[in-house]
């Protein structure tokens, strides 16, 4: 499970056709993707659309963007999405079958789809899991509601790696016992602490060795083990509602 990234990156065929709702994962989702997609388009051509999106004026033309979310090209997701973690990820070397297992295995949050396949065709857009659309309160609230019961079918009873952050993951949370939560630290002179920048690098490399492994890893153990060949590694049993816990240690 990844965040998406704020940072993104237009089709560059610009006469593809517009998202089709139906077609990304969890396809049942399609009428409240609609419902946020309406929204989006209402509060995007507010005069205090800025405020409302929490951005700055540096973003302005992406706000403006989001009016034409029904007409917008598409691409998929892994060439939307183009900030830190994606960048890490290296998508261009993964080979077919690698792309594949990336298709089915990797969800990609996201505030205005909910959340999207790999390799689903989506538009640009601007619109975090934390804004608060006026028509439909708190994304995060709104997604939390209507993700737990498709995703808990989806998930079973299978290991989630979450790679998300905070923002992403209220609006889903898997079995505690089942998901292994990926942490990143630099550690300079005894001390760890987190770096944003290298923490989002360390979860897109890491989900990229995943998918570049042998075979697809099934438990903690073999997460750790493909980690280890690149951090220093630590992990932490569940307790209570914290999830298992996996540390990539840098030392700067």
């Amino acid at each position: 499970m990844l965040p998406p990234s704020e940072g993104k990156t237009p089709p560059s065929d610009s006469h593809t056709p517009a998202v089709d709702l139906e077609s990304l994962v969890l396809p049942e989702l399609a009428q409240h993707r609609a419902q946020v997609m309406d929204a989006l388009i209402c509060a995007s051509s507010r005069e205090d659309a800025q405020h409302v999106l929490k951005v700055g004026a540096s973003v302005i033309d992406e706000v403006v963007a989001n009016r034409k979310l029904y007409r917008a090209p598409t691409a998929p997701s892994y060439e939307i999405y183009t900030g830190v973690l994606f960048d890490a990820l290296k998508v261009e070397q993964l080979n077919a079958q690698q792309l594949q297992r990336a298709a089915t295995t990797v969800l990609i949050f996201s505030g205005l789809f909910g959340v999207t396949g790999f390799t689903d065709r989506i538009s640009t857009y601007r619109c975090s899991m934390d804004v608060k659309l006026p028509e439909l309160g708190n994304l995060g609230t709104f997604w939390k509601q209507r993700l737990a019961e498709p995703l808990a079918e989806k998930v079973q009873d299978r290991l989630v790696v979450d790679c998300r952050s905070a923002s992403y993951v209220k609006a889903f949370r898997p079995p505690h016992k089942q998901t292994l939560a990926v942490n990143s630290f630099m550690e300079m002179d005894g001390h760890r602490k987190v770096v944003t920048h290298f923490a989002k690098a360390a979860r897109g490399e890491l989900t990229g060795m995943l998918l570049r492994a042998d075979s697809a890893p099934e438990s903690i153990d073999d997460v750790a083990h493909i980690a280890s060949q690149r951090w220093k590694v630590e992990t932490r049993k569940a307790e209570k509602s914290r999830p298992h816990q996996l540390d990539l240690i840098s030392e700067s």
